[in-house]
């Protein structure tokens, strides 16, 4: 395995970890009435890579499964980031 792809897949492990900690984070404070992880961060997060344990975690934990936005958003960033790894894979290794 070359370097570019073991730096890839160890941020996605720790991208989708803290999309974990960040979700179980946000609900722990909706329950408590705390602060709470802005919706952007959430989708920021999501974005960066961790969309897929933060769905996940999402529909264990049930937080937000009642918001459009996530249910259907999330999995659609999803598709997208698998589109463009699809791309940049080709580009770099496929020929």
């Amino acid at each position: 395995m070359n370097l570019p792809l073991k730096i890839f897949l160890i941020y996605m492990i720790v991208i989708n970890f803290i999309a974990i900690i960040v979700t179980i984070h946000d609900k722990k404070s909706a329950m408590k009435n705390k602060w709470r992880v802005p919706e952007r961060t959430l989708l920021i997060v999501s974005g960066l890579g961790g969309s897929v344990m933060m769905f996940f975690t999402m529909k264990v934990i049930r937080h937000k499964t009642k918001h459009l936005k996530f249910m259907l958003g999330i999995p659609i960033i999803f598709i997208l980031q698998c589109v463009l790894i699809f791309y940049l894979w080709r580009m770099f290794y496929g020929g």
